[in-house]
């Protein structure tokens, strides 16, 4: 528990890196009650910040008359600090913790390795899925559930409610949803955004006032450059790669390729530019880079040699 509530601190500090995620994912594995004692001291160290209102104007109450018991009539609101093992206590304990929270809600890093496709339960009850090489930040408040996808993939499969919107930030976009399951992708200053459940908001950019609304079946795309398409999908091909299966309809073999190298350890390099521009439709099932390279030469004008890395894709 003491470790725990280390955790948490050092979550919050402005100069999180990449390092302090991997750290956090390490300890989170390292014994089995790691995970259990973090998400029971997260649920005390929120439930503070619900209450801290109630706590600090508690605290700033003149002290009670001698001989007035703290559990009586006459302090309802402090019956449940003494529950907690003792006004004395729960007080410092508040005082120390409470005024970060008022400043900002406590901060979780999630992510995923390359090959790793990760689930993970949230403290409000909503699930997220992390597709390879994918890193999120977790915050949530008492107004607001915010969470930060810097570069990756996610399935975000949302619980209701209205009172706290979901928001996602990816990059200078902002997905802002109540309750729905939809699958975001930023890769590369690429956005995408499919949804299956719900509706979901989608503000192009922090600037702008424009804002797209998503229903079943939609996906969004915001390239690079600022170009956007909205057009008609199937949810469950944005979704396949949870099961080991990547769908592409008429996208580059860059893209593929890259893909590609965030599930293997086995690198694919493109020898000739030019074959990054073929497009490619198609279900790529994930089992070895070999194989995947060796079905794709049936369909197209290239082939594979050994490298340093992995494999050398080459021109037929």
């Amino acid at each position: 528990m003491d470790e725990a509530a280390g955790w948490i601190a050092r979550l919050q500090r402005d100069d999180l890196n990449e390092t302090d995620g991997v750290a956090f994912d390490a300890w989170l594995t390292a014994a089995p009650d790691n995970r259990a004692a973090y998400r029971h001291t997260l649920e005390l160290w929120q439930a503070f910040g619900a209450s801290s209102g109630e706590v600090l104007a508690e605290l700033e109450t003149p002290a009670r008359a001698p001989g007035r018991g703290l559990v009586g009539r006459g302090a309802p609101t402090r019956r449940w600090l003494v529950g907690a093992g003792g006004f004395a206590v729960v007080a410092g304990l508040a005082a120390v913790v409470l005024p970060p929270m008022v400043r900002r809600a406590p901060a979780q890093i999630l992510a995923s390795g390359r090959g790793q496709r990760r689930r993970f339960q949230l403290a409000d009850g909503s699930s997220v899925d992390l597709n390879a090489e994918s890193r999120l930040r977790v915050a949530f408040s008492r107004s607001e559930r915010r969470v930060s996808l810097d570069d990756g993939e996610a399935i975000f499969d949302v619980v209701s409610d209205k009172a706290r919107p979901f928001t996602v930030a990816a990059g200078d976009h902002t997905v802002r949803v109540v309750g729905t399951q939809f699958d975001v992708r930023n890769r590369d200053g690429d956005l995408t955004v499919t949804v299956a459940r719900g509706r979901v908001e989608v503000r192009p950019s922090l600037a702008s006032d424009r804002v797209f609304v998503l229903t079943p079946g939609q996906r969004l795309d915001i390239g690079a450059g600022g170009v956007e398409t909205l057009q008609a999908v199937n949810p469950q091909e944005a979704f396949s790669w949870r099961s080991g299966r990547l769908v592409y309809r008429n996208q580059p073999l860059a893209r593929v390729v890259a893909d590609l190298n965030r599930q293997f350890a086995d690198q694919v390099v493109i020898g000739d530019p030019e074959l990054g521009a073929i497009p490619i439709t198609g279900v790529i099932v994930l089992d070895t880079p070999q194989a995947v390279m060796s079905r794709l030469s049936l369909m197209l004008p290239v082939r594979t040699v050994p490298s340093e890395r992995g494999l050398l894709l080459l021109r037929k």
